[in-house]
């Protein structure tokens, strides 16, 4: 049996804002962006390469979900990036507004 894991979500400020920073700035593709009603999208945006999984993009909803932005690992890294170059990842994710 083929198991992979698919996708991690991430809960961010705006889907737009973020959808244009891993697209433009990290190179992810935006995989779906489905309109679910009520202001809810399922937004998967997938890193270039040979990698399967995704990051679903998820609307923070209300106050708590929005104070755990940034925060969302308590404070531990919880997601790796892996490049073969990381200094022009880092050039355009940092540096460029």
């Amino acid at each position: 049996m083929k198991q992979s894991l698919h996708a991690v979500t991430l809960v961010v400020p705006d889907y737009d804002a973020a959808i244009n920073f891993y697209t433009e700035k990290l190179d992810f593709t935006l995989s779906k962006d489905i309109d679910l009603g009520g202001g809810k999208r399922w937004v998967l945006v997938t890193p270039p390469g040979l990698g399967e999984a995704s990051l679903l993009l998820a609307k923070a909803d209300g106050l708590e979900q929005e104070t755990a932005i940034g925060n969302q690992t308590g404070g531990r890294v919880g997601f790796f990036l892996q490049t073969d170059d990381f200094q022009r990842v880092e050039k355009r994710a940092i540096l460029t507004p």
